[in-house]
């Protein structure tokens, strides 16, 4: 175990630094991303990304390597909240040190309307589990962030010891895609810039919550956020859907299939 982790924080950033690329380049073309769960997981969301004004300049995902955020291995973005609806369920996740049962949780113009769990036989005390320990008490929670891990050799790695309860959030969010609920990932630093390896400046630091800090600061932060990863095995599909509702995959039936990220299923066959 210790040295998988060890080389799950050594892997080359500059191998992932260009997949990753190779993602976001394909999510700037979207008007929303589609996720849909397979087997007993009934994920499907429909998540709304911002508009680029200048797509040679701008973009909405960080590529994220092993320079701020050890170790490499995921694309992430503040969503649109209005447009982003639907079903995002984990048939089994801990988070923090707790385990949820089918956790479903349902949205609506990116805010949370319905949850549930079935920890316990008592429906109310499902609610009161995730209300206490994911929503901080608070009546609804935005998606603060939509993010695609690419880190295969940490979910392998996971697989084969059983032991993703233990692994730490920084580890478990790269293991696939993941929703945040609560504030985005610039909390409280949406005004300073921030900038791709490629240059691209990226834009998506707010959504609409976020922005009340401008008018209502009160109302526009959480302090809390809360990563939910979907396991490869579970996904059916991520579907890039354009403006012109053309659609690029992206995963497939738990695997990456855009050209140019087939180097990501490798460690899937070595087990």
């Amino acid at each position: 175990i210790f040295d998988e982790i060890v080389k799950i924080n050594t892997l080359d950033y500059k191998l992932y630094q260009g997949i990753q690329q190779t993602i976001i380049n394909a999510l700037d073309q979207a008007d929303y991303v589609r996720i849909r769960g397979m087997g007993e997981n009934q994920t499907d969301l429909k998540v709304k990304l911002h508009k680029l004004k200048n797509p040679e300049t701008e973009t909405n995902f960080e590529n994220c390597v092993a320079d701020v955020n050890i170790p490499v291995g995921e694309v992430f973005t503040s969503p649109q909240l209005a447009g982003t609806e639907g079903i995002l369920h984990v048939t089994r996740v801990f988070l923090g040190e707790l385990e949820y049962q089918n956790l479903k949780i349902a949205f609506r113009d990116g805010m949370m309307t319905e949850y549930s769990c079935t920890n316990f036989d008592e429906e109310e005390k499902n609610r009161k589990y995730i209300k206490d320990n994911v929503m901080f008490h608070h009546e609804s929670l935005p998606l603060g962030e939509f993010a695609i891990g690419t880190n295969t050799v940490a979910y392998m790695a996971a697989k084969k010891y059983g032991i993703v309860d233990k692994l730490p959030i920084l580890i478990a969010e790269k293991m696939g895609p993941h929703f945040a609920v609560g504030d985005t990932c610039y909390s409280w630093s949406e005004d300073t810039k921030v900038y791709n390896p490629n240059g691209k400046e990226i834009v998506a630091r707010d959504n609409s919550v976020s922005i009340l800090r401008k008018t209502d600061l009160a109302s526009a932060y959480f302090q809390c956020h809360t990563d939910i990863t979907i396991p490869y095995e579970e996904i059916a599909e991520i579907c890039v859907v354009t403006a012109d509702r053309k659609k690029i995959v992206l995963l497939k039936d738990g695997r990456f299939v855009l050209k140019g990220t087939e180097v990501l299923n490798e460690p899937f066959e070595e087990m």
